[in-house]
């Protein structure tokens, strides 16, 4: 199941990968490799708190915010709210891909598809 899950949010960041092609904003291929990794300065709320952090961190990389702000510039005729919806979309489903996913506020690694392993255990 677990690879079933990795596969279809493979699926979801191309596809938000491809729409990025279609609303790039005219930016050069080279800006949207830190654009693409941008929503993870959301993990600096973990320097207050991991409460405040798992809350920062999940408003940047859920997807349905992403929805929302995408529908929203679509909807309203503004391109950079809508490419803003898309790239958190996609890079949310690029998280959930390498299994990061939305965060509980008891710690960094207890996340909705379970918990994350612990590098530090594994030799």
């Amino acid at each position: 199941m677990k690879n079933t899950i990795k596969s279809e949010e493979a699926a979801l960041t191309a596809l938000g990968i491809y729409f990025l092609t279609t609303y790039n904003l005219g930016l050069p291929v080279w800006v949207w490799i830190p654009l693409f990794l941008s929503p993870d300065i959301a993990m600096l709320g973990y320097l207050v708190d991991t409460r405040v952090g798992a809350f920062t961190y999940n408003l940047f990389h859920h997807r349905a915010v992403a929805i929302v702000l995408a529908f929203a510039g679509y909807g309203l005729h503004v391109p950079v709210l809508l490419t803003i919806g898309i790239l958190l979309f996609a890079h949310s489903s690029f998280d959930r891909m390498l299994g990061y996913g939305l965060k509980y506020p008891d710690s960094f690694k207890h996340t909705h598809l379970g918990w994350l392993p612990d590098k530090t255990k594994q030799a």
